[in-house]
């Protein structure tokens, strides 16, 4: 198949995602029916995952329309060459967040493979939906798309999981070329220039999908004397958040254990912030440290590098994401900064 076909193709699930999202924000019917089965299907992925909601899976929505394309798919594939010998490419998604396992399967399909997908039980309905969706606007792709609840006799491997699971699948299958991600997360470095706005950004980068995903912030580097009050101001129209069941449990019971543990704590009925060497904080709480300079900082991180996957700021980084921009990665922006699409062409 052309790149040119392959594009069309993305570039019309991005735009069925963008009338799907706006489907769900208006509650009205579209005059497509598979955006009407995207949406149908969007009640009950919020019945098998209750940390799914209206609002984070209109997000996953409008951040795929968007980067879906015609620009970003032809700069995303200008640099590749997919004239290579068909594989069957096993895939196991995770689920932490709306259609997280998506990339990997269209990055399995654009390059030619024969895409074997284990789904999450946690995301799996609307991962079927989608690649239900894919083969009906993509003939080319529907019979090379298969889910599977055993990868027996793939010839390669892509895998999301924790740092357990990632031992296991080096074993169960280390006779094929792989690429295992484990455990990631997003830290913030602020020096305490942000605006009001950059600061609203973050919000975002540390609530959007209740902080469940590998690009959430789940730690901010502050400089000394940072005022801290002005997280609080910028967090606040994110207070709505604690009246999601699940989120306002953990929130609780962090709460209640860091109370027992006459653990220092600055709170503000939706959000524990806690100061911490660790990286990765637990749903409900953002981490803190504070630093006196971004030198001796930024060499530190850099010992850290395989448990961070992405680092927010708007410091002059080539590598870092603006304020507000964690969950909207380009198409390029790999996780665990490994070319997807260049792994697939040597398999």
């Amino acid at each position: 198949m052309q790149n040119q076909r392959k594009i069309e193709i993305l570039s019309n699930l991005g735009e069925l995602f963008l009338q799907a999202s706006n489907a769900l924000e208006k509650g009205k019917e579209s005059d497509h029916e598979l955006v009407n089965k995207l949406v149908e299907q969007t009640a009950l992925a919020k019945q098998q995952n209750s940390w799914f909601t209206d609002s984070s899976i209109q997000t996953a929505f409008n951040a795929w329309g968007n980067a879906l394309n015609l620009d970003n798919l032809n700069a995303w594939l200008k640099a590749y060459d997919f004239d290579i010998e068909q594989k069957k490419v096993g895939v196991i998604m995770a689920g932490n967040i709306p259609l997280v396992g998506l990339h990997d399967a269209l990055s399995v399909l654009i390059s030619g493979h024969e895409l074997h997908a284990k789904l999450s039980s946690k995301d799996r309905i609307l991962m079927e939906t989608v690649l239900f969706i894919l083969g009906e606007i993509g003939e080319e792709w529907k019979s090379k798309i298969k889910q599977v609840e055993q990868l027996k006799e793939v010839d390669a491997l892509i895998a999301t999981g924790s740092d357990n699971s990632a031992r296991y699948f080096e074993y169960y299958f280390r006779n094929q070329k792989k690429l295992i991600r484990k455990n990631r997360t997003s830290i913030a470095v602020l020096d305490g220039n942000e605006s009001k706005e950059q600061l609203e950004g973050l919000a975002k980068d540390v609530f959007t999908y209740f902080g469940l995903g590998c690009r959430n912030v789940t730690k901010v580097y502050l400089p000394e004397g940072f005022d801290k009050d002005r997280l609080f101001e910028a967090f606040y129209s994110w207070k709505e958040i604690i009246n999601h069941n699940k989120y306002a449990n953990n929130y609780d019971y962090n709460k209640a254990v860091y109370m027992l543990n006459k653990v220092e704590l600055i709170e503000n009925g939706f959000l524990l912030l806690k100061e911490d060497e660790n990286l990765h904080s637990p749903v409900g709480v953002l981490f803190y440290e504070t630093y006196a300079d971004w030198k001796v900082l930024k060499d530190k991180l850099s010992t850290q590098e395989e448990e961070i996957q992405t680092i927010v700021s708007h410091l002059n980084e080539a590598t870092h994401t603006p304020f507000g921009k964690a969950q909207t990665p380009e198409l390029w922006d790999y996780a665990d900064g490994v070319d997807t699409l260049a792994f697939l062409q040597e398999v």
